[in-house]
């Protein structure tokens, strides 16, 4: 007879992860994994190799909400490198052109930023994990071949100059799901007309998640080791703490049977509108769920061990 392959444990929640830079973020999400010896686990949104910091790792019932922490805003610490553009804009790859670095001053380099707030297009770079035909940007890159890109609407929440020393600029940056921070430096470059890539990038926070501790392989090792497997679980941010500023929706044991059963229900003068967080009474979270013109919420990610 055939042995069964073991699949895991059932383990629910989402660790911070403080991603390395030199590996994956396919890779770091397998170690953790396998710490945890967790039978579903996912990302929400890849960093570079180059990158290191906050990667959000969704284990058993909150992969469900993975998709939601992948469409939030993110923040970062990039530092760049004036004078040297690159043909992948990081330190990556092979210098493209080497320019003079101007003697610029703080306020000078902070108005030029400013120009980059707000709402704008941008051009995804050919190293990137965007598909062409099937065929990922940056295997095209590697090969010598560029294709025109579409323009993407993204948003820069805020921009701040945090150091300016020589030709190295160090920034924070807040900005929406889908901003190549690789290009937002060749961009700064450009505009301040010396060129510039990323030398570093560190991202310090995922939508609300920006205050809560990173924890590093090195620590989830050792922890395993000494401890056992489970002590990790203390770590986990349980799923519905990843989405505070989502409205709360207590229901009745009654609503919450029913809601339960896949059908919507009827919440007494609730004015909210859009996704909630679906709670039975005051403790048990059930999932989360839209609520409807006509005032009835509907589940849209139960738990399934509700």
């Amino acid at each position: 007879m055939a042995r069964r392959r073991n699949r895991g444990r059932s383990v629910n929640g989402v660790l911070l992860l403080d991603k390395p830079v030199g590996i994956t973020s396919n890779a770091a999400l397998q170690m953790v994994k396998r710490l945890f010896n967790a039978n579903k686990a996912g990302h929400t949104g890849s960093l570079d190799p180059l990158a290191s910091g906050m990667l959000p790792i969704c284990l058993g019932e909150a992969t469900k909400i993975s998709g939601f922490l992948l469409s939030a805003d993110k923040e970062y610490r990039a530092t760049c490198k004036l004078g040297v553009t690159t043909d992948s804009g990081d330190a990556d790859g092979e210098v493209r052109e080497t320019r003079p670095v101007g003697e610029f001053t703080s306020a000078q380099v902070q108005e030029v930023l400013e120009s980059f707030l707000g709402q704008s297009q941008q051009i995804p770079p050919m190293h990137s994990a965007i598909k062409r035909d099937g065929q990922p940007l940056y295997k095209l890159a590697h090969q010598g071949i560029e294709v025109e890109r579409e323009p993407r609407a993204i948003t820069i929440h805020a921009l701040k100059l945090r150091r300016l020393e020589g030709d190295e600029l160090v920034l924070d940056v807040r900005c929406s799901k889908g901003t190549y921070i690789r290009v937002l430096a060749e961009d700064i470059g450009a505009a301040l007309g010396c060129g510039a890539h990323i030398a570093a990038l560190r991202r310090t926070g995922v939508g609300a998640l920006d205050g809560h501790t990173m924890h590093t392989l090195e620590s989830l090792q050792t922890i395993a080791e000494e401890s056992g497997v489970g002590a990790l679980d203390e770590l986990l941010l349980p799923m519905e703490s990843t989405l505070p500023d989502w409205p709360e929706v207590r229901l009745s044991e009654d609503a919450s049977f029913y809601l339960c059963q896949g059908q919507a229900v009827f919440v007494p003068q609730l004015k909210d509108r859009g996704w909630v967080r679906l709670y039975a009474g005051d403790q048990r979270f059930l999932g989360l769920g839209t609520v409807l013109d006509d005032g009835r919420v509907a589940p849209k990610r139960l738990l399934s061990h509700n």
